[in-house]
């Protein structure tokens, strides 16, 4: 069997061009980056690598410190504070968008991160370059203004300039605005998967498992909120109830056990119902009251080998097999282990610093002043400190 017999895999996402709005659709309804979003904070154990994924990208801080604490935008955002959005955004979907404001002397006077799920690219051009980046609040059309919704249209799309400092370029941008007063500024716009294509976040690999995990973490919740937990049944004959009528006819009571025990079942559902007992009276038996243990079906016990792989295939794409050896116990829990770990996730996550440490080292180079005094624009690794480095001993 070779690549041309086995049964063809789905693609990943479809781009296609969306002539209404000028743009290529980051997926077949334009909302990929929203639907991967969902599916991730929706997976626990896949939030929770991506949250270390993240925090690893976004390390120490920056080297400089001062640098760091540079304030960068008229909203009184320091550089910290757009590294650490950056820093998010490269996790969620391997990509960012930076918005900059230039003066006429085509200098940068102003930096402001822009979510990168709210971008879109502008089809391309004949020689395969796109001139703008499209922007918008919400491409699902669900956020709202002043109570309306914000309807994905041309009126509410905002369009940059795709990120180009050369003076005689933004010059002649200005011009076309119609003046500095009306110039929008350009975007920075990275992708990990290449220039002008659509990046797949880090966990795109396993997006069924990502689903799976959800799927688990649902069923050990109405295992434990809706299932029966009684700890068993008590079982007694009925008594008969004879009463007269206005003829002084006898007659029997009016039975409705049957409707109240079915509308009661409910109360023998869930955790905060657990060890009750279930009192069943027939009309046949023994004189002596019986009591029958009655054992729940454990829904857990049976998804024990799907969780397991489950879990091990999002741990290994986010390259986190260290954490997990660490979380099943095969490597032990010690200081030298989650240093070693520490040591690992640096190196692997370093492509994705030095992409952000580029970004901030073009853009600040047509600063208008000279912000960053050193030249560092690298970040400071994620360093495990234990009670020994701190010099702190525990006494017995």
């Amino acid at each position: 069997m070779n690549a041309n017999t086995v049964k063809r895999p789905p693609r990943r996402f479809d781009v296609s061009y969306l002539g209404t709005l000028n743009i290529q659709s980051y997926g077949r309804d334009n909302l990929y980056p929203q639907r991967m979003y969902d599916l991730i904070q929706n997976s626990p154990t896949g939030g929770t690598c991506c949250d270390r994924y993240q925090t690893f990208i976004e390390g120490n801080g920056l080297n400089d410190l001062e640098f760091s604490e540079y304030v960068c935008n008229r909203a009184g955002e320091t550089v910290d504070d757009i590294y650490r959005l950056i820093a998010q955004d490269m996790a969620l979907y391997h990509g960012f968008a930076l918005h900059i404001n230039y003066n006429m002397a085509c200098k940068i006077v102003e930096l402001q991160h822009i979510p990168f799920q709210d971008c879109r690219l502008e089809e391309e051009t004949e020689d395969g370059q796109v001139i703008h980046i499209k922007v918008h609040p919400d491409w699902s059309g669900c956020k709202t203004r002043k109570g309306k919704k914000i309807a994905v249209d041309k009126l509410n799309v905002k369009e940059f300039f795709v990120f180009n400092p050369i003076p005689e370029v933004v010059l002649s941008q200005i011009d076309a605005a119609g003046g500095i007063e009306s110039y929008t500024g350009q975007i920075l716009w990275f992708s990990f998967d290449g220039k002008y294509k659509y990046p797949k976040p880090i966990y795109d690999k396993v997006v069924t498992n990502l689903s799976t995990d959800e799927g688990l973490d649902n069923v050990k919740y109405r295992n434990t909120r809706n299932n029966f937990l009684m700890a068993g049944m008590l079982v007694h004959k009925k008594g008969q109830n004879i009463s007269i009528d206005e003829d002084g006819q006898t007659i029997s009571g009016n039975d409705t056990a049957d409707e109240d025990f079915a509308k009661s079942l409910d109360v023998f559902q869930g955790d905060m119902n657990s060890c009750a007992i279930m009192d069943v009276t027939v009309n046949q038996g023994e004189d002596e009251p019986r009591f029958v243990p009655v054992e729940g079906t454990n829904f857990d016990s049976k998804f024990t080998c799907t969780e397991k792989s489950t879990t091990e295939r999002i741990y290994s794409a986010f390259g986190q097999e260290p954490w997990y050896c660490i979380r099943i116990g095969s490597l032990g829990f010690s200081g030298t282990v989650l240093s070693e770990a520490y040591e690992y996730y640096n190196s692997y996550v370093s492509k994705e610093r030095r992409a952000i440490s580029r970004a901030l080292k073009k853009i600040f180079a047509v600063w208008h002043e000279n912000a960053n005094r050193t030249g560092d624009f690298e970040v400071q690794p994620m360093v495990y400190v234990n009670n020994k480095d701190n010099g702190i001993t525990n006494n017995t």
